[in-house]
């Protein structure tokens, strides 16, 4: 059965040069649904509170990688009703708790086919931020979200 639309969402950042990530939040179908950008040397789980509360709507559950099994994320997940499908990472030590290993490994892919299709915007995102074109955060992420409409008007259904 496959879940409604804008019921399952996955997250990751993607660290495209020294300095700077691209942190995203995805429908099942690898359409972005949130964006935001962020030092490179600050761990990806940081930004997820921001991305979350940007959505129009909370999804039902939420996949992300081990990176982000924290307590806090889990906690701050229940208290606004999203469950948490995220593998415990061992270097935290906590507790074993059940997760969808096939529902997690196909959001898993959903995110990367979205930095897959992000990848084929070099040109505008890569190779300005290298050469200088912009020194600002706000004109990264602008241009992200340029690539983030053309894919949603590419690949959208």
């Amino acid at each position: 059965m496959k879940p409604g639309r804008g019921e399952l969402i996955g997250y990751d950042g993607f660290k495209h040069k020294k300095g700077s990530r691209i942190h995203v939040v995805v429908d099942e179908d690898s359409m972005p649904l949130n964006i935001a950008i962020g030092p490179g040397d600050e761990h990806d789980s940081k930004k997820l509170v921001e991305l979350i509360e940007g959505l129009e709507k909370n999804p039902k559950e939420l996949y992300a990688d081990s990176a982000y099994d924290t307590e806090g994320i889990r906690r701050y997940l229940e208290s606004i009703g999203v469950e948490s499908n995220i593998p415990v990472n061992p270097r935290n030590g906590g507790k074993q708790r059940p997760y969808n290993i096939k529902l997690y490994k196909k959001m898993k892919s959903t995110v990367e086919r979205f930095f897959g299709w992000l990848k084929s915007f070099r040109r505008i995102i890569i190779r300005c931020i290298i050469i200088r074109c912009e020194k600002l955060a706000s004109t990264y992420k602008a241009l992200a979200t340029i690539a983030s409409i053309i894919i949603h008007l590419r690949y959208g259904i």
